[in-house]
């Protein structure tokens, strides 16, 4: 496997070793947040939900007006020749598309020259077989920082402006927390800085409605997929920081950590009864104790493992 000081990344056509990649200071991703992406994950040397994730490229792109001129099969020829140079088969990529460099003006010029990045680090292999790249259960934390409204940023559109994002994590330094919980402007709960967010409560599964300022997270319709395939109960809808506070299973999901079973939120431990008001003993074992939580409760391990599974199968069989 590559070391990371070895890594080669793919800049505007060409293979060049991570510590000589870059791009020029006036370019419009560096100078303004100008430029869409997309973060992916390789399996067996294939990326996963190829077409999903340039579906939401291109609706990125869309919302920029950047036409950048740059065919499907070009983008995916230069994520391929970028984990053959590296030698990987599981990774992480991140495919960068910019405006390009252009005058030094907030006004960008119609004609756009765009810049292309492909990074690619290694990931260990997925699937059934595989291992989770995050060391135990996520810990949440409710941050003040709000999620900008769709009105302002919309929120489909996966840009390089990622301050808002930022700023949350930033508040977690004075915490041990793993990832925030960004609320919007009515208090309703969101999305994570960099992940989706489900909850357990009453045996259904439940998810922020894209109505909100959510990320459509590719991850996160895999996972709502194969709960319809499995019958369960599933509701989107608008949720406070409590329902997720007092939920019985708690996870979050994304392209790297797939899917990230919750432990801690906000300092209460998920799935105890104690701190659930509108628990009660009957309910205990639908619910399961609080090492089960931790470990990832049942409908958490179920979507893990069929999600595992589902990678297997078309990627590694």
């Amino acid at each position: 496997m590559t070391e990371p000081d070895d890594l080669v990344y793919h800049v505007d056509g060409e293979l060049v070793p991570a510590k000589e990649a870059s791009v020029s200071v006036d370019d419009r991703g560096f100078r303004y947040g100008d430029a869409a992406f997309e973060t992916m994950r390789a399996y067996g040397g294939e990326v996963f939900q190829w077409e999903a994730h340039m579906d939401r490229l291109r609706e990125t792109c869309e919302v920029l007006k950047l036409d950048h001129g740059i065919a499907t099969d070009d983008l995916h020829r230069r994520i391929d020749d970028t984990l053959a140079a590296n030698d990987l088969a599981d990774a992480y990529v991140r495919l960068s598309i910019t405006r390009g460099v252009q005058p030094g003006k907030l006004t960008p010029d119609e004609s756009v020259d765009p810049t292309v990045v492909v990074i690619v680090k290694p990931l260990p292999r997925g699937g059934s077989d595989g291992q989770p790249v995050y060391e135990g259960p996520a810990t949440l934390q409710t941050v003040k920082t709000k999620r900008v409204p769709d009105s302002a940023i919309p929120a489909h559109a996966k840009t390089h402006n990622y301050l808002n994002g930022v700023l949350a994590r930033l508040e977690l330094r004075v915490s041990a927390a793993d990832e925030a919980i960004m609320v919007d402007t009515d208090g309703h709960v969101a999305e994570g800085a960099t992940s989706n967010l489900f909850f357990v409560r009453d045996n259904a599964l439940r998810t922020p409605s894209l109505d909100g300022p959510v990320l459509p997270g590719i991850t996160r319709r895999v996972v709502l997929d194969i709960a319809a395939d499995e019958g369960l109960p599933v509701e989107s809808g608008q949720y406070t920081p409590d329902d997720v506070r007092n939920a019985d299973e708690v996870f979050v999901t994304n392209s790297t950590w797939e899917i990230r079973p919750v432990d801690v939120v906000d300092g209460i431990r998920i799935g105890d009864d104690s701190n659930n008001a509108s628990g009660d003993a009957g309910n205990d074992a639908s619910r399961g104790e609080t090492a089960a939580a931790t470990a990832g409760g049942p409908v958490t391990t179920l979507l893990s493992r069929l999600f595992a599974a589902r990678i297997e199968r078309s990627h590694y069989d």
